[in-house]
């Protein structure tokens, strides 16, 4: 495939070279070369895009991966896919296998929905289709008024599963909060394997105490409601101790979940699995992010493994951290490309993927 046959220009808007990887891998998978285009940080750090062929007339697809500039990747892919749209190129899908502030996708007392604001910016840019890979909350497909391919890299890590852990079948899957728990369910489900759930830790930055229900002041204003229609307040949340719900005495623990950033709840979940008695601990999850200290942190911690895919960039955490794995999803990634570039159905990339999925 090349687009003297068929009008398709695959870009990297990426001017961090690590970040250009995955881009490489998927251009190789459908036997293209990456088009030529510029990407440059001036003095003053703005972004400047140059589109060095053309792209008249032709299915453009930009790959853009997270570094930890986040901001400024942002920039890249927008002006990238304003550069391509000024151009007159025919369709512009990008390609994001993690889709970034996805954990702000729901109102905080006075602070905004920031995924949708990015979503908005990008249809604006001119992007006619998103490819993304397991989003923190399914509805931020709703957020866009364009077609999202949200696909899944659970294949792949069960795939690992079964063929880099030998004893898998002494395995349980495990939640680390009762938010993971139809994940877990789901690859218990298709691992024929028992399921638990790690229920009390401390309140995370999702939690129902920080959201916009709890943002109207409690104290009672003179004269401001009628004695009559009293609103009654709602009984503030209370964790219990951290209990374990299912047996992992024996076991294989293997937790899962869609993003591992900050590494302090896993590290905790590993440590409270050691203690009911699970012999071996694996942590898998889609997205690799790792911030700062967590190469670190994993090191010093009971987990035995961690398995990420390289939706994001993360070498240099591998290098700090032996117990650090990557599976490669650019196939899926690569075979996305060639059925929307083709008018093929997508319905072949999502079989037995359920709503809870």
């Amino acid at each position: 495939m090349n687009d003297a046959k068929g009008g398709l220009v695959v870009f990297t808007a990426n001017s961090h070279p690590p970040s250009r990887e995955l881009g490489k891998r998927i251009a190789e998978r459908l036997g293209v070369e990456i088009g030529k285009v510029q990407v440059d940080q001036e003095a003053n750090r703005e972004t400047r895009v140059q589109i060095q062929e053309s792209v008249r007339g032709k299915d453009v697809f930009v790959i853009q991966t997270m570094s930890k500039d986040v901001n400024t990747t942002i920039m890249e892919m927008l002006i990238t896919v304003y550069a391509c749209k000024t151009s007159c190129a025919k369709s512009i899908t990008g390609v994001l296998p993690y889709f970034p502030y996805s954990k702000q996708c729901k109102m905080r007392k006075r602070g905004s929905i920031v995924s949708k604001l990015i979503a908005c910016m990008m249809c604006k840019a001119g992007l006619t289709h998103l490819i993304t890979m397991d989003l923190h909350q399914k509805e931020i497909q709703g957020f866009f008024n364009i077609p999202v391919d949200n696909l899944r890299a659970s294949p792949f890590l069960l795939q690992y599963i079964q063929e880099e852990i030998p004893d898998y079948r002494n395995a349980v899957i495990v939640a680390k909060s009762p938010a993971s728990a139809k994940r877990a369910q789901s690859f218990a489900e298709r691992l024929r394997l028992g399921i638990a759930v790690i229920h009390g830790e401390a309140q995370d930055a999702e939690s129902d105490q920080v959201d916009g229900r709890h943002s109207p002041p409690t104290v009672k204003t003179t004269g401001a409601i009628h004695p009559s229609m009293e609103i009654p307040l709602l009984i503030p949340k209370e964790k219990p101790p951290i209990t374990v719900v299912g047996d992992v005495g024996g076991r294989i623990a293997i937790i899962v979940d869609d993003i591992i950033d900050d590494v302090d709840s896993f590290v905790a979940a590993a440590e409270t699995l050691k203690e009911r008695g699970a012999y071996k601990i694996f942590v898998m999850a889609t997205h690799g992010i790792l911030s700062c200290e967590a190469p670190r942190f994993i090191e010093e911690s009971a987990i035995d493994e961690v398995v990420v895919t390289n939706t994001i960039p993360h070498e240099i955490q591998k290098l700090q951290c032996p117990k650090i794995k990557t599976v490669d999803i650019s196939m899926i990634l690569s075979e996305a490309i060639r059925r929307i570039h083709n008018g093929e159905s997508m319905s072949y990339l999502f079989r037995n993927i359920g709503v809870d999925d």
